[in-house]
Protein backbone atom coordinates (compact mmCIF):
# COMPACT_ATOMS: atom_id res chain seq x y z
CA UNK A 1 0.00 0.00 0.00
CA UNK A 2 1.07 3.36 -0.75
CA UNK A 3 1.93 5.77 2.42
CA UNK A 4 5.03 4.03 3.82
CA UNK A 5 7.88 6.27 3.02
CA UNK A 6 8.68 9.83 4.44
CA UNK A 7 11.21 12.42 3.15
CA UNK A 8 12.49 13.51 -0.38
CA UNK A 9 16.16 13.65 -0.09
CA UNK A 10 16.74 11.51 3.00
CA UNK A 11 13.63 9.11 2.43
CA UNK A 12 12.65 6.59 4.92
CA UNK A 13 10.24 3.62 3.99
CA UNK A 14 9.24 0.90 6.57
CA UNK A 15 7.21 -2.35 6.57
CA UNK A 16 6.51 -4.67 9.00
CA UNK A 17 3.50 -5.76 11.67
CA UNK A 18 2.54 -6.41 15.46
CA UNK A 19 2.54 -9.77 15.07
CA UNK A 20 4.94 -10.47 12.01
CA UNK A 21 8.23 -12.65 11.54
CA UNK A 22 10.00 -8.93 11.95
CA UNK A 23 9.54 -5.36 11.03
CA UNK A 24 12.24 -3.72 8.40
CA UNK A 25 13.35 -0.05 7.09
CA UNK A 26 15.14 1.02 4.01
CA UNK A 27 16.70 4.75 4.47
CA UNK A 28 17.69 6.00 0.80
CA UNK A 29 20.02 9.77 0.89
CA UNK A 30 22.46 9.10 4.23
CA UNK A 31 25.77 10.87 2.81
CA UNK A 32 28.64 8.69 3.22
CA UNK A 33 31.01 8.70 5.88
CA UNK A 34 29.01 9.06 8.74
CA UNK A 35 29.78 6.78 11.88
CA UNK A 36 27.06 4.38 12.84
CA UNK A 37 27.10 1.19 14.79
CA UNK A 38 23.79 -0.77 16.29
CA UNK A 39 24.67 0.38 19.65
CA UNK A 40 24.21 4.04 18.22
CA UNK A 41 20.32 2.99 17.30
CA UNK A 42 19.89 1.06 20.43
CA UNK A 43 19.99 3.51 22.83
CA UNK A 44 16.53 4.94 21.24
CA UNK A 45 15.09 1.90 20.35
CA UNK A 46 15.88 0.85 24.18
CA UNK A 47 14.16 4.22 25.24
CA UNK A 48 10.77 3.47 22.95
CA UNK A 49 11.03 -0.58 23.74
CA UNK A 50 8.08 -2.01 25.35
CA UNK A 51 8.19 -3.43 29.01
CA UNK A 52 10.87 -0.73 30.39
CA UNK A 53 8.82 0.09 32.93
CA UNK A 54 5.87 -0.52 35.14
CA UNK A 55 3.84 2.21 33.63
CA UNK A 56 4.18 0.33 29.71
CA UNK A 57 2.86 -2.34 28.32
CA UNK A 58 4.40 -5.47 29.47
CA UNK A 59 4.80 -6.89 25.79
CA UNK A 60 8.64 -8.06 26.17
CA UNK A 61 10.36 -7.06 23.00
CA UNK A 62 14.33 -6.61 23.14
CA UNK A 63 13.94 -4.71 19.72
CA UNK A 64 17.70 -6.26 18.86
CA UNK A 65 18.20 -3.36 15.62
CA UNK A 66 20.20 -5.58 13.04
CA UNK A 67 21.96 -3.36 10.18
CA UNK A 68 21.91 -5.47 6.87
CA UNK A 69 23.72 -3.13 4.27
CA UNK A 70 24.77 0.35 3.68
CA UNK A 71 27.57 0.22 6.85
CA UNK A 72 30.85 -0.74 6.33
CA UNK A 73 33.33 -0.55 8.82
CA UNK A 74 31.21 0.90 10.77
CA UNK A 75 30.70 4.01 8.13
CA UNK A 76 27.58 5.06 6.18
CA UNK A 77 28.91 3.88 2.58
CA UNK A 78 26.09 6.14 0.88
CA UNK A 79 24.12 2.74 -0.48
CA UNK A 80 20.55 2.10 1.05
CA UNK A 81 20.96 1.29 4.59
CA UNK A 82 18.79 -2.13 5.78
CA UNK A 83 17.37 -2.42 8.82
CA UNK A 84 15.47 -4.91 10.76
CA UNK A 85 14.02 -5.59 14.14
CA UNK A 86 12.15 -9.48 14.83
CA UNK A 87 9.31 -9.69 16.66
CA UNK A 88 9.95 -12.27 19.82
CA UNK A 89 7.26 -11.97 22.46
CA UNK A 90 3.77 -12.26 20.47
CA UNK A 91 0.33 -13.16 22.17
CA UNK A 92 -1.46 -13.58 19.16
CA UNK A 93 -4.06 -15.87 20.76
CA UNK A 94 -5.23 -12.69 23.02
CA UNK A 95 -6.58 -11.33 19.74
CA UNK A 96 -8.67 -14.28 18.42
CA UNK A 97 -11.63 -13.39 20.62
CA UNK A 98 -11.77 -10.23 18.36
CA UNK A 99 -11.35 -11.39 14.79
CA UNK A 100 -14.91 -10.23 14.11
CA UNK A 101 -15.52 -7.40 16.40
CA UNK A 102 -14.46 -4.01 15.82
CA UNK A 103 -12.28 -2.48 18.60
CA UNK A 104 -13.49 0.92 18.94
CA UNK A 105 -10.84 3.68 18.88
CA UNK A 106 -9.15 1.22 16.62
CA UNK A 107 -8.05 1.58 12.70
CA UNK A 108 -10.08 -2.16 12.33
CA UNK A 109 -12.85 -0.72 11.08
CA UNK A 110 -11.18 1.76 8.69
CA UNK A 111 -9.08 -1.00 7.60
CA UNK A 112 -11.60 -3.36 6.64
CA UNK A 113 -13.17 -0.88 4.82
CA UNK A 114 -10.10 0.64 2.78
CA UNK A 115 -8.67 -2.96 2.33
CA UNK A 116 -11.61 -5.53 2.48
CA UNK A 117 -8.89 -7.26 4.51
CA UNK A 118 -7.23 -7.01 8.16
CA UNK A 119 -4.73 -7.91 10.03
CA UNK A 120 -6.84 -8.23 13.69
CA UNK A 121 -3.44 -9.92 15.40
CA UNK A 122 -2.35 -6.43 17.82
CA UNK A 123 -3.59 -4.14 15.37
CA UNK A 124 -1.30 -5.72 12.15
CA UNK A 125 0.57 -2.78 10.13
CA UNK A 126 -1.80 0.12 12.50
CA UNK A 127 -0.13 -1.00 15.47
CA UNK A 128 2.40 1.53 16.90
CA UNK A 129 4.55 -1.67 16.87
CA UNK A 130 5.84 0.03 13.36
CA UNK A 131 7.48 3.04 15.24
CA UNK A 132 10.40 1.37 16.45
CA UNK A 133 11.45 1.22 12.77
CA UNK A 134 10.93 4.97 12.49
CA UNK A 135 13.12 5.59 15.91
CA UNK A 136 16.04 3.54 14.58
CA UNK A 137 15.93 5.41 11.26
CA UNK A 138 15.77 8.92 13.52
CA UNK A 139 18.80 7.81 15.65
CA UNK A 140 20.62 7.77 12.43
CA UNK A 141 19.08 11.58 11.66
CA UNK A 142 20.21 12.86 15.31
CA UNK A 143 23.29 11.15 14.43
CA UNK A 144 24.08 13.37 11.34
CA UNK A 145 22.25 16.32 12.97
CA UNK A 146 24.67 16.34 16.03
CA UNK A 147 27.97 15.48 14.15
CA UNK A 148 27.71 17.95 10.95
CA UNK A 149 25.89 20.82 12.63
CA UNK A 150 25.50 20.63 16.01
CA UNK A 151 21.67 19.89 16.38
CA UNK A 152 19.99 18.45 19.18
CA UNK A 153 16.99 17.00 19.25
CA UNK A 154 14.91 16.84 22.37
CA UNK A 155 11.32 15.33 23.54
CA UNK A 156 9.71 15.43 26.62
CA UNK A 157 6.47 14.86 28.70
CA UNK A 158 4.75 18.38 28.87
CA UNK A 159 1.29 17.44 30.17
CA UNK A 160 -0.62 13.63 31.23
CA UNK A 161 -4.12 14.34 31.91
CA UNK A 162 -4.78 17.76 34.09
CA UNK A 163 -1.10 17.51 35.37
CA UNK A 164 0.96 20.03 33.58
CA UNK A 165 4.92 19.47 33.33
CA UNK A 166 7.48 21.93 33.56
CA UNK A 167 10.20 22.41 31.31
CA UNK A 168 12.59 22.42 34.44
CA UNK A 169 15.54 20.43 33.79
CA UNK A 170 16.25 18.70 30.45
CA UNK A 171 18.75 16.35 32.33
CA UNK A 172 15.87 14.70 34.60
CA UNK A 173 14.10 13.77 31.47
CA UNK A 174 16.47 10.88 31.31
CA UNK A 175 16.37 9.50 34.61
CA UNK A 176 12.63 8.96 34.89
CA UNK A 177 10.02 6.66 33.38
CA UNK A 178 8.04 9.39 32.19
CA UNK A 179 10.49 11.31 30.16
CA UNK A 180 9.20 14.32 32.80
CA UNK A 181 11.58 17.63 33.20
CA UNK A 182 9.79 18.42 36.42
CA UNK A 183 10.75 16.70 39.80
CA UNK A 184 7.45 18.01 41.17
CA UNK A 185 5.36 15.78 39.31
CA UNK A 186 7.07 12.81 39.74
CA UNK A 187 4.85 11.52 42.50
CA UNK A 188 1.74 12.76 40.97
CA UNK A 189 2.09 11.05 37.47
CA UNK A 190 2.82 7.81 39.50
CA UNK A 191 -0.37 8.00 41.60
CA UNK A 192 -2.44 8.44 38.33
CA UNK A 193 -0.59 5.78 36.11
CA UNK A 194 -1.25 3.27 39.23
CA UNK A 195 -5.54 4.39 39.35
CA UNK A 196 -5.23 3.78 35.73
CA UNK A 197 -3.85 0.13 35.65
CA UNK A 198 -6.17 -0.65 38.39
CA UNK A 199 -9.28 0.60 36.93
CA UNK A 200 -7.99 -0.49 33.30
CA UNK A 201 -8.53 2.87 31.59
CA UNK A 202 -6.45 5.60 29.63
CA UNK A 203 -4.96 8.97 29.66
CA UNK A 204 -4.39 10.97 27.01
CA UNK A 205 -0.67 13.12 26.81
CA UNK A 206 1.14 16.32 25.66
CA UNK A 207 4.70 16.02 24.11
CA UNK A 208 6.98 18.68 23.24
CA UNK A 209 10.18 18.13 21.24
CA UNK A 210 12.22 21.13 20.83
CA UNK A 211 15.21 20.73 18.22
CA UNK A 212 18.17 23.34 18.95
CA UNK A 213 21.25 25.29 16.81
CA UNK A 214 18.93 24.55 13.78
CA UNK A 215 20.41 27.02 11.27
CA UNK A 216 18.06 29.77 9.13
CA UNK A 217 17.02 28.92 5.61
CA UNK A 218 15.61 25.54 5.99
CA UNK A 219 12.00 25.05 4.24
CA UNK A 220 10.68 25.05 1.11
CA UNK A 221 8.11 27.58 -0.12
CA UNK A 222 4.06 26.50 -0.04
CA UNK A 223 3.51 22.91 0.33
CA UNK A 224 7.16 22.33 1.22
CA UNK A 225 7.49 24.53 4.16
CA UNK A 226 9.21 23.06 7.85
CA UNK A 227 6.22 23.82 9.59
CA UNK A 228 4.23 21.58 7.34
CA UNK A 229 6.45 18.87 6.98
CA UNK A 230 6.53 18.66 10.87
CA UNK A 231 3.16 18.78 10.94
CA UNK A 232 3.00 16.08 8.71
CA UNK A 233 5.49 14.20 10.19
CA UNK A 234 4.61 14.42 13.67
CA UNK A 235 0.68 13.86 13.03
CA UNK A 236 1.76 10.48 11.32
CA UNK A 237 2.82 8.91 14.65
CA UNK A 238 -0.29 6.52 16.43
CA UNK A 239 -2.27 8.43 18.50
CA UNK A 240 -1.35 11.57 17.45
CA UNK A 241 -4.53 14.06 17.25
CA UNK A 242 -3.25 17.38 17.27
CA UNK A 243 0.16 19.23 16.27
CA UNK A 244 1.33 22.68 17.19
CA UNK A 245 4.28 24.91 16.52
CA UNK A 246 5.49 27.47 18.32
CA UNK A 247 2.42 28.86 20.33
CA UNK A 248 -0.35 26.85 18.37
CA UNK A 249 -3.75 27.25 18.91
CA UNK A 250 -2.41 29.72 22.12
CA UNK A 251 -2.62 32.65 19.18
CA UNK A 252 -5.91 32.10 19.02
CA UNK A 253 -6.56 34.80 22.00
CA UNK A 254 -3.04 36.42 21.45
CA UNK A 255 -3.05 39.76 19.78
CA UNK A 256 -0.45 40.67 17.47
CA UNK A 257 1.86 43.24 19.04
CA UNK A 258 1.82 40.30 21.45
CA UNK A 259 2.82 37.36 19.18
CA UNK A 260 5.18 38.82 16.59
CA UNK A 261 8.80 38.11 17.70
CA UNK A 262 10.51 41.17 17.53
CA UNK A 263 14.04 41.73 16.51
CA UNK A 264 16.64 44.00 17.62
CA UNK A 265 20.58 43.78 17.32
CA UNK A 266 20.58 41.03 19.89
CA UNK A 267 18.51 38.91 18.06
CA UNK A 268 14.69 37.77 18.48
CA UNK A 269 13.39 38.90 21.74
CA UNK A 270 10.65 36.24 22.05
CA UNK A 271 9.71 32.53 19.80
CA UNK A 272 5.85 32.17 19.61
CA UNK A 273 6.85 31.44 15.86
CA UNK A 274 8.18 28.52 17.23
CA UNK A 275 11.15 28.82 15.01
CA UNK A 276 9.62 28.89 11.68
CA UNK A 277 8.62 32.13 9.91
CA UNK A 278 6.79 31.81 6.77
CA UNK A 279 7.30 28.10 6.39
CA UNK A 280 11.46 28.67 7.10
CA UNK A 281 13.49 27.85 9.70
CA UNK A 282 14.49 31.22 11.28
CA UNK A 283 17.80 29.76 13.23
CA UNK A 284 15.90 29.67 16.97
CA UNK A 285 14.62 26.81 18.49
CA UNK A 286 12.25 24.92 16.74
CA UNK A 287 9.29 24.06 19.24
CA UNK A 288 6.50 21.80 18.32
CA UNK A 289 3.85 20.12 20.59
CA UNK A 290 1.81 16.56 19.98
CA UNK A 291 -1.39 15.95 21.93
CA UNK A 292 -2.17 12.06 22.16
CA UNK A 293 -5.55 10.31 22.40
CA UNK A 294 -5.93 8.09 25.70
CA UNK A 295 -5.22 4.02 24.29
CA UNK A 296 -8.76 2.85 23.15
CA UNK A 297 -7.14 -0.85 24.19
CA UNK A 298 -8.84 -0.67 27.53
CA UNK A 299 -10.56 -3.09 30.04
CA UNK A 300 -13.27 -0.66 30.46
CA UNK A 301 -16.44 -2.26 28.82
CA UNK A 302 -17.71 -0.76 25.88
CA UNK A 303 -20.05 -0.63 22.73
CA UNK A 304 -19.22 -2.10 19.20
CA UNK A 305 -20.85 -3.98 16.42
CA UNK A 306 -19.49 -7.52 14.65
CA UNK A 307 -19.21 -8.19 10.98
CA UNK A 308 -22.69 -9.07 10.62
CA UNK A 309 -23.28 -5.88 12.04
CA UNK A 310 -24.94 -6.97 15.38
CA UNK A 311 -24.06 -4.59 18.54
CA UNK A 312 -21.79 -6.28 21.55
CA UNK A 313 -20.01 -5.36 24.15
CA UNK A 314 -16.42 -5.85 24.22
CA UNK A 315 -13.02 -5.63 26.72
CA UNK A 316 -9.87 -4.80 25.32
CA UNK A 317 -7.34 -7.45 26.36
CA UNK A 318 -3.36 -7.90 25.35
CA UNK A 319 -1.20 -6.14 26.74
CA UNK A 320 -1.58 -2.24 26.01
CA UNK A 321 0.00 1.55 27.54
CA UNK A 322 -2.03 3.11 29.97
CA UNK A 323 -0.55 6.48 28.57
CA UNK A 324 0.73 6.17 25.35
CA UNK A 325 2.81 9.24 25.39
CA UNK A 326 5.23 7.88 27.60
CA UNK A 327 6.91 5.94 24.48
CA UNK A 328 5.94 8.71 21.89
CA UNK A 329 9.00 10.54 23.45
CA UNK A 330 11.77 9.16 21.31
CA UNK A 331 9.45 8.62 18.70
CA UNK A 332 8.66 12.62 18.70
CA UNK A 333 12.75 13.10 18.72
CA UNK A 334 12.66 10.01 15.51
CA UNK A 335 10.20 12.14 13.49
CA UNK A 336 11.64 15.33 13.95
CA UNK A 337 15.43 15.04 13.21
CA UNK A 338 13.99 13.12 9.67
CA UNK A 339 12.35 16.09 8.46
CA UNK A 340 15.39 18.31 9.68
CA UNK A 341 17.77 16.02 7.95
CA UNK A 342 15.76 15.87 5.01
CA UNK A 343 15.76 19.94 4.53
CA UNK A 344 19.03 20.38 5.03
CA UNK A 345 20.31 17.60 2.44
CA UNK A 346 17.52 19.76 0.01
CA UNK A 347 19.10 23.12 1.13
CA UNK A 348 22.63 21.78 0.45
CA UNK A 349 21.49 20.88 -3.05
CA UNK A 350 19.95 24.00 -4.07
CA UNK A 351 21.25 26.72 -1.64
CA UNK A 352 24.38 25.54 -0.74
CA UNK A 353 26.22 27.99 -1.66
CA UNK A 354 23.96 31.17 -0.61
CA UNK A 355 25.88 33.60 1.80
CA UNK A 356 23.85 36.21 3.19
CA UNK A 357 25.21 39.34 4.83
CA UNK A 358 21.96 39.57 7.10
CA UNK A 359 23.34 38.96 11.24
CA UNK A 360 22.93 35.45 12.51
CA UNK A 361 22.31 34.41 16.39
Amino acid sequence: MAGNSIGQFFRVTTCGESHGAALGCILDGVPPGIPVTETDLQRDLDRRRPGSSRYTTQRREGDQVRILSGVFAGRTTGTSIGLTIENSDQRSQDYHDSKDIFRPGHADYTYEQKYGVRDHLGGGRSSARETAMRVAAGAIAKKYLQQKFAITVRACLAKMGDIRCELNDWNLVEHNAFFCPDATKLSSLDALLRQLKKSGDSIGAQITVVADNVPPGLGEPVFDRLDADLAHALMSINAVKGVEIGDGFGVVTSRGSENRDEITSSGFQSNHAGGILGGISSGQPIVAHLALKPASSIRVPGRTITRQGETVEIVTGGRHDACVGIRAVPIAEAMMAIVLMDHLLRQRAQCGDVVSDVPRW
